[in-house]
């Protein structure tokens, strides 16, 4: 997608999503298969529970598409968009969600553990922009991620498919989410297509959870970046405070020490104290 024609580059979302792109949005064919392909994607990320019906929130649910997927799994969802005309037409289509209007930027006001799972389409990348004099994407960020992961049960997962414009916006991104409780990282499906790559942050809600691996990548295969995990960000910025890294010299060297201030037996430190060994075959 061309920097100058990013639908986020031409006007804030109440305003790009009017009435004629919201109905574009239900008659045009390709449009509906690939939202449809991204919302079943998404619901996969999530790993909810085989025939139990989630309390699920739809962000940036737009004109319904993605909540109808949702009810065809037997879910029951609350969808929120920034964008009137598009919640027009989604109460013209019926769906069977509760319709919020209201800019998530500015957080929610759900009760604490309200929802089994979260998605999102295509939605994600318009909070980096700063539409208004008084929008700060960095405090938008978080102030939503933090309403989310409140919102949100323990153990439950939220999954976002975006379009980041550049590697700051994902840093930007990621970075707000882990401030604000979640864990995670990134799952690129078909990393090497430039047509079908796609983009999801995968977030967790408490526990440690395995961060799924992108489609259309093989396990052990290198150069493949199918997953991108936030523990490295987390190192890095560890380092930045000052603490040694987890498993390196410095950090054996600082618990061997307080193991001795213990009175525990340590064997002697060497030039050898925390040399990554090579992998036996």
């Amino acid at each position: 997608m061309a920097s100058g024609k990013r639908p986020e580059h031409l006007a804030p979302p109440e305003i790009f999503y009017n009435e004629n792109e919201a109905r574009k949005y239900t008659s045009n064919t390709r449009m509906i298969e690939i939202q449809l392909k991204m919302t079943e994607r998404a619901v996969e990320l999530i790993a909810l529970p085989e025939d139990t019906p989630c309390m699920i929130l739809d962000l940036g649910c737009g004109s319904g598409l993605s909540g109808e997927t949702l009810t065809e799994q037997g879910h029951i969802w609350v969808g929120v968009d920034i964008s009137k005309d598009m919640l027009d037409v989604a109460q013209e289509r019926e769906v069977e969600g509760d319709l919020l209007l209201g800019d998530i930027g500015q957080g929610m006001s759900f009760r604490p553990g309200t929802f089994d799972g979260a998605i999102s389409i295509s939605a994600l990348q318009w909070l980096c922009n700063a539409d208004k004099k008084s929008h700060n994407p960095v405090k938008r960020l978080y102030t939503f991620f933090s309403t989310l992961y409140s919102s949100l049960s323990r153990g439950s997962r939220a999954v976002f498919q975006f379009y980041p414009e550049n590697g700051e916006q994902v840093e930007l991104i990621t970075q707000q989410a882990m401030k604000a409780g979640f864990t995670g990282g990134l799952v690129i499906d078909y990393p090497n297509s430039t047509k079908a790559k796609k983009m999801f942050l995968v977030l967790f809600v408490g526990g440690q959870q395995q961060l799924p691996r992108g489609l259309g990548t093989v396990p052990g295969e290198r150069g493949v970046p199918g997953q991108v995990s936030n523990t490295n960000a987390r190192q890095r910025s560890k380092a930045a405070r000052g603490k040694p890294l987890k498993k390196s010299r410095d950090w054996i060297l600082e618990k061997k020490e307080r193991r001795r201030k213990q009175g525990k037996e340590m064997k002697a430190d060497s030039k050898y104290t925390g040399r990554k060994r090579k992998d036996r075959f």
